[in-house]
């Protein structure tokens, strides 16, 4: 199996629903996100894909977080924008638009979302 892992960071602000603590009141993180993809084989240029395109995949999910209160945006309006949940957001986003692109011959591993620099949270499936 081949595995290859692209790094992209976002500046947001949340505040965490039914949490007691100073979580509960808005503040901000500077987030980094890194999306690993796995799969048994190579394209014809020996990429599992290349950095650029899983980049380009990622950016929508990027930009629609970026500089936003995370609470305002769908899904995040009724689902708790924790770094959970917010790992979990990128996989399945993600993972649409890289099904369609690879039909099938490269899935994402994980989702790691580090929201400082000393905690983090992974979703995989």
């Amino acid at each position: 199996m081949f595995e290859v892992t692209v790094e992209a960071g976002f500046s947001s602000g949340h505040y965490l629903r039914n949490y007691r603590g100073k979580c509960e009141n808005p503040h901000g993180h500077n987030y980094k996100v890194f999306v690993t993809l796995i799969g048994a084989d190579l394209d014809e240029a020996g990429l599992l894909l290349d950095f650029k395109l899983l980049k380009q995949v990622m950016r929508p999910v990027v930009d629609y977080l970026d500089h936003q209160m995370i609470n305002d945006l769908e899904p995040f309006t009724t689902v708790n924008p924790s770094a959970e949940n917010l790992a979990r957001y990128f996989y399945q986003e993600t993972a649409k638009q890289l099904h369609e692109m690879t039909e099938g011959r490269v899935r994402i591993k994980d989702c790691t979302l580090y929201e400082t620099d000393t905690s983090f949270a992974r979703y995989y499936e």
